[in-house]
C-alpha cells in the first residue's frame, strides 16, 4: 500500500512502514531520503484527521522514541518537523485512513497471535490403544490417559 501526502509518501509492505520525503518541501523540513521503520517496532498511530483549513497528519510510535506532547494549535506543525510523520490533506485524509486502520490491525494481530487448536482428542485416543495393542502400554496407564483425554472432551 502507497499513499502520498504533502511532505512525504509512507509506504507499506506489511512488514515495514517506509516514509520517503522528495522535493523541495522534504529538503526544507526534515530531510530528502527514506526512513524504514520495522512493524514489530511500531507501538501506536497517532492520527490528526484533516479539516477544511488545516491539515492532518499521521505518525507512527516507535519504542524508544522522543515524543512530546504539543501545545494545543501547534499539533500539524510539530508533526510537519517529526521524521516520523507524514502531513497530509483533507483529499489525501480517505487513502490514509485506510493506511491507519490497516497497520493498527497488523499491531492488534501481533499482540494478539492466534492460537493454536486443541490436539485432537480423538486422533490420541486411537494412538494410545495402538501403543496398548502393542504392548508399550499397558492396560492401567491406557486406562489412566484415556480418562485424562475423555475429561478434556
Amino acid at each position: 500500500m502507497e499513499v502520498k501526502g504533502h511532505n512525504g509518501t509512507v509506504v507499506w509492505d506489511g512488514a515495514f512502514v517506509t516514509i520517503r520525503r522528495t522535493g523541495f518541501l522534504a529538503r526544507a523540513s526534515i530531510g530528502k531520503g527514506e526512513k524504514r521503520i520495522p512493524m514489530t517496532s511500531i507501538s501506536a498511530v497517532q492520527w490528526k484527521p484533516a479539516g477544511a483549513l488545516v491539515n492532518g497528519f499521521i505518525q507512527f510510535t516507535v519504542g524508544g522514541g522522543n515524543e512530546s506532547r504539543s501545545k494545543f494549535g501547534s499539533q500539524t506543525t510539530d508533526a510537519a518537523k517529526d521524521e516520523n510523520s507524514v502531513i497530509f490533506l483533507k483529499k489525501q485524509m480517505a487513502e490514509f485512513d485506510a493506511l491507519r486502520t490497516a497497520i493498527e490491525s497488523a499491531i492488534v494481530q501481533r499482540s494478539n497471535p492466534p492460537v493454536s487448536p486443541a490436539p485432537d482428542n480423538l486422533a490420541q485416543l486411537k494412538q494410545l490403544g495402538e501403543l496398548r495393542d502393542a504392548g508399550v502400554l499397558s492396560d492401567d496407564e491406557f486406562n489412566a490417559k484415556k480418562s485424562e483425554i475423555l475429561g478434556r472432551m
